[in-house]
């Protein structure tokens, strides 16, 4: 099969590979669309030593399964592989399983390829009036579900309902959708690209700001570094919750004192549950989430260039979408 391989800092190479072999109950899936997260723009960087190099990367995922029972069944993969026995799977956190595995990372290959292999388990599938490049977003929306789901959960009930979210990439956008779909109408992202600010304003309708005004009881740092989270601790009300998504840099940035002394409440989310997943993907099916048309798509033999061309700050989309078989 033809696969995009990282192979080194801000190399990669589109290829042939061996096809994946299914194992026990795994599916063999055809990749349609696959995302480009920031994750693998980390790792892309040189920045995630746990994407060591050479690796396919890629973990936004949706396809059709190919053989077996499911053979022709539209899929969303839930790239996130838990072990259903620990303390934390039987408790719904399969996010927290101290055996979890994601493709991408070894050693599960990614899915910037032409196949993939997934668990049963990990397969939604898709009604057929969704596009399959608009499923692949299931796995970055529930990102940001998981993180507002867990704000909201945080928030003191008779607290104003208003939130900041910092960053306007897909995270960042869906943080907004999820908020909206969970409740909460009056939603600001801050943006500094002037481009991304006016696609996010003018194509999704979305509030943006250039920098953060004013206080929020609700504030999701969907960047990560220090810079984002001095801002996401100067612009939380007292009493108010910060949901930390992004995963920029390890450290700095949080004004610990003002978070003490107003009690501003700080968590730290990671990617989603079991039926966190699920829960997005039906708000994707009914439309909840919007019209999701936000995306840019490219092939996959294209994928290096994309790659360099977000790394450059030349893409107003929040999202580029890839195609392993055109």
């Amino acid at each position: 099969m033809k696969a995009l391989v990282y192979d080194g800092v801000e190399t990669l190479g589109f290829r042939d590979v061996p096809d994946p072999v299914r194992r026990g109950e795994d599916a063999l899936v055809r990749v349609e669309a696959v995302g480009i997260c920031g994750s693998d723009m980390h790792a892309y960087l040189g920045h995630d030593a746990r994407r060591p190099a050479p690796l396919i990367l890629g973990h936004e995922a949706a396809g059709v399964i190919e053989g077996g029972p499911e053979n022709g069944t539209r899929v969303t993969i839930n790239p996130l592989v838990h072990c259903g026995s620990c303390a934390a799977c039987l408790a719904g956190r399969e996010n927290l399983c101290p055996s979890r595995q994601i493709i991408s990372m070894p050693p599960r290959e990614g899915a910037f390829a032409q196949y993939v292999t997934m668990p049963q388990s990990n397969l939604v599938p898709v009604p057929d009036h969704v596009p399959l490049d608009k499923a692949a977003l299931a796995e970055p929306l529930a990102v940001s579900w998981h993180a507002v789901r867990l704000a909201l959960a945080a928030l003191h009930p008779q607290a104003e309902r208003r939130a900041l979210v910092i960053g306007g990439g897909a995270i960042g956008l869906a943080a907004s959708l999820a908020f909206k779909a969970q409740g909460v109408t009056q939603v600001s992202i801050v943006e500094p690209n002037a481009q991304r600010r006016a696609f996010l304003r003018e194509t999704c309708g979305e509030t943006v700001l250039p920098e953060a005004e004013g206080s929020y009881p609700l504030v999701v740092d969907a960047v990560g570094y220090a810079a984002t989270r001095a801002t996401a601790s100067a612009h939380a009300a007292p009493g108010g919750v910060i949901a930390h998504v992004g995963l920029g840099e390890d450290s700095g940035g949080l004004d610990i004192r003002r978070m003490t002394l107003q009690e501003i409440s700080f968590i730290g989310t990671y990617t989603y549950t079991a039926q966190d997943f699920r829960d997005t993907a039906e708000a994707i099916f009914d439309g909840r989430l919007g019209p999701l048309d936000w995306c840019q798509n490219r092939p996959l033999s294209q994928g290096a260039q994309a790659f360099d061309d977000l790394r450059n700050g030349r893409v107003a989309e929040p999202k580029i979408m890839l195609a392993p078989w055109s």
